[in-house]
């Protein structure tokens, strides 16, 4: 058990959780100031709070904030807010669901919900909020221009794959931490699939088995996953070389090295 980060927090939330009795960390890792499951007279919920400074850390929740309506029942829907402009936190509550991390394993019994999770955001409508998030993360690290039009599309892409944002329930599988959502190209998700299946243990032609019945996969240009994956290892390298300790960014390096060398050893290219 965990508390609360200060009582100017504790007053924000008060009045969407009533007094809180508990706080219990998450599982799951996130990238946010304040992460945890919180039990109060109203119930229990999902919290998650950025400080109100400048930058992208809160645009991130304020970004998932916006796009949480568009995307029922595949996400935990959001309950209540707090905070804002005039406030130290800016705070999300979502409704508190049971269900574990997904198992990117091999011969994990979860992968087909994986993919059907997939095929379920590529058949979300491109909601208004979200046309003007161009997909450019990736730019930087594509060989020039041209390449990085090649990640340009009109489908929703969460972008951030992996196993702690599945979450697998008795009854329900849920895309969680929507943390930036983009207009981009259909293949990405599948294409960040395939990097965190070979990390798990598959090699490269079996990553790609999964992610080809991703409905984004089996239509996309070979050559645009080429240039995704390459893009995707000088982006895991640079990382990795801002922060040599960190064990999952190396682990990323290998997975999308081993990637792009089945890749290239298929097709041919240099």
């Amino acid at each position: 058990m965990i508390g609360l980060p200060d009582s100017h927090f504790e007053e924000l939330i008060h009045p969407h959780t009533g007094a809180v009795s508990h706080v219990r960390a998450p599982a799951r890792g996130f990238s946010s100031d304040f992460a945890a499951v919180i039990e109060g007279e109203k119930g229990q919920f999902f919290v998650k709070a950025m400080f109100n400074v400048p930058g992208g850390r809160k645009d991130s929740l304020l970004r998932e904030q916006a796009i949480n309506p568009c995307v029922q029942p595949l996400s935990p829907p959001l309950v209540w807010s707090a905070g804002g402009e005039e406030d130290g936190w800016i705070i999300l509550g979502f409704e508190a669901v049971e269900g574990r991390a997904a198992s990117f394993d091999t011969g994990s019994t979860d992968l087909g919900a994986v993919v059907e999770a997939l095929n379920r955001i590529a058949g979300l409508a491109l909601p208004d909020v979200a046309k003007d998030w161009v997909e450019d993360r990736w730019d930087s690290f594509a060989a020039d221009e041209p390449e990085a039009a090649l990640f340009r599309g009109n489908t929703l892409v969460h972008s951030d794959i992996n196993p702690s944002n599945i979450m697998i329930g008795e009854r329900d599988t849920w895309v969680v931490d929507w943390s930036w959502p983009t207009r981009g190209a259909a293949f990405i998700d599948p294409a960040c699939l395939v990097i965190q299946l070979i990390a798990a243990g598959h090699t490269a032609e079996s990553a790609e088995g999964h992610a080809s019945r991703c409905v984004g996969w089996t239509s996309a240009d070979p050559k645009a996953i080429d240039a995704f994956a390459l893009a995707s290892l000088r982006m895991h390298r640079y990382f990795c070389e801002q922060d040599p300790q960190a064990s999952w960014l190396k682990a990323m390096v290998e997975a999308t090295d081993a990637w792009v060398e089945w890749r290239q050893r298929r097709h041919g290219t240099p």
